[in-house]
């Protein structure tokens, strides 16, 4: 793609170019990805501005600077494009930079609060085992194909998702599943996308650091219903409603477009019956179209296969297709894992970060727990505070054992994390280990034959964020090795 600067200045009204018009071979806001005659965009953030990167870009290639600095002077054979606001500018001129990829694959988008990466998952191996090529944007990692490639966003910005989109178009990838966080929606990382199928998942308290209320919450996860009900360039738009969601309701008012719905409690068009959940897996219908016995468990994953299945329905995927797939499939990293060893006790590592996720999983493990409950977790740092004591009462609620301990502590002092969270587990019995290395030992040393012990909160991480560095550390491995110490 090469574009000359003057043609990305009439994209915007009142921007004007200072210097020469110059051919534009790439966009890049991190300096350090600067190649020749890119145009190296100066993103200001709380931390970071990247006005200051200027020299490195330049050195590196860059021919033209991308501002809203109203006063800014390029230096001597560098041009500047001056835009009125950065974040509008670059949500029209990145995807026209990069010929709109998105049109040129089936998209999926998938927005909630809890279930979105295991969703990606299912249907990514429900269209590869439909002999289509997939990629995938997630929380875990990007996947081009078989090739995988690490995330820093749920959602990446909108510069890094247009880069990927336009290399997953020109690697000849046919549908795309991508989580779309409401942070994104808000900051309108995915601009010029167009979306052929949009999925809920489910709303609950999070994220409130960020969006306030949990109506600019809500109003945040409608922006992409409103996008995949927009007229554009492709055909068969579907919204697929989680209709046992409260939230559906105002969802659906924003859904101007083929809807599915499906659900458990409620009528909808996808339904799950005879549930049958058990520890190594679980058994339901849908209808009279599919009897599913599956690998993975959980009231919460009953959602996720319905969600995978509305999505697969509107890409023609075939119920045999579909059903080989989704009992082929094992399991998504840090979702409900299993940390599998010649032990008479089940230990599980989850992502549950809010309260309703750690409470989708504390239902589950009591579904199939023979003994006790232990339940170790933590609050990440510098996030929303309100969902704190809530956790820690729903942990004391349906935990036999609770172990409060860090997660990402961040900026914050874990003390007062756990303060915040003790609030919550009021006067159940409890340990308190700020060490979340002791504390996964902890509640291994504690478990007996048939209990169940839970590892909530860094899922498939493999770092800890403290105040002053990020370490290694991934809850499976610590599990792993304190499993090894019980045995022995």
């Amino acid at each position: 793609m090469i574009k000359k600067l003057s043609e990305l200045a009439l994209l915007i009204p009142d921007a004007r170019i200072i210097g020469d018009d110059v051919l534009i071979s790439g966009i890049e806001h991190d300096s350090r990805k600067v190649t020749a005659n890119n145009l190296f965009v100066c993103m200001e953030g709380a931390h970071v501005d990247g006005h200051n990167f200027i020299p490195q870009a330049t050195a590196k290639g860059a021919v033209a600077i991308l501002t809203a600095r109203q006063n800014f002077i390029p230096s001597e054979n560098t041009s500047a494009l001056i835009v009125p606001d950065m974040l509008n500018a670059l949500a029209v001129i990145v995807p026209y930079f990069y010929d709109y990829p998105a049109r040129a694959m089936r998209v999926i988008g998938i927005t909630g609060t809890n279930g979105k990466t295991t969703t990606t998952y299912l249907l990514r191996e429900i269209f590869k085992s439909a002999g289509l090529t997939v990629g995938l944007i997630g929380t875990i990692q990007i996947l081009i194909g078989d090739e995988s490639f690490p995330v820093r966003n749920t959602t990446p910005n909108v510069i890094d998702l247009q880069h990927i989109l336009a290399d997953m178009r020109d690697k000849n990838i046919q549908v795309v599943v991508m989580e779309v966080s409401s942070h994104a929606l808000a900051e309108n990382r995915v601009a010029g996308v167009e979306f052929d199928t949009a999925i809920f998942t489910n709303l609950t308290q999070d994220h409130l650091d960020f969006h306030g209320t949990m109506e600019n919450y809500l109003r945040a996860k409608c922006k992409l219903f409103d996008m995949v009900s927009r007229r554009g360039r492709k055909q068969n738009k579907t919204a697929i409603i989680n209709v046992d969601d409260a939230a559906s309701a105002e969802i659906l008012k924003h859904c101007l477009c083929k809807k599915i719905t499906y659900g458990v409690e409620n009528l909808a068009n996808l339904r799950g019956n005879e549930l049958e959940i058990k520890s190594g897996g679980m058994n339901f219908k849908i209808g009279d179209e599919l009897e599913l016995s599956l690998h993975i468990t959980g009231l919460f994953n009953v959602y996720n296969v319905l969600a995978a299945i509305g999505a697969a329905f509107t890409e023609n995927i075939s119920p045999e297709v579909i059903k080989s797939a989704l009992e082929n499939f094992k399991s998504v990293p840090g979702r409900f894992e299993r940390i599998f060893a010649d032990v008479p006790f089940e230990v599980i590592v989850d992502y549950a970060h809010t309260p309703d996720g750690v409470k989708n999983v504390l239902e589950t493990a009591a579904q199939i727990a023979k003994g006790k409950i232990i339940t170790v977790f933590g609050c990440g740092g510098d996030r929303d505070h309100s969902k704190r004591p809530i956790m820690g009462k729903l942990a004391a609620q349906f935990s036999d054992i609770v172990i409060a301990t860090s997660d990402n502590p961040r900026t914050e002092d874990p003390e007062k994390i756990l303060d915040d969270i003790e609030r919550g587990i009021g006067d159940k019995i409890h340990e308190r280990i700020i060490d979340r290395r002791a504390a996964i030992f902890k509640a291994i040393e504690l478990a007996k034959a048939g209990d169940v012990v839970l590892i909530l909160g860094k899922g498939h991480e493999t770092y800890q964020i403290l105040k002053d560095k990020t370490i290694h550390f991934d809850d499976r491995e610590i599990a792993q090795e304190a499993i090894r110490q019980w045995i022995s």
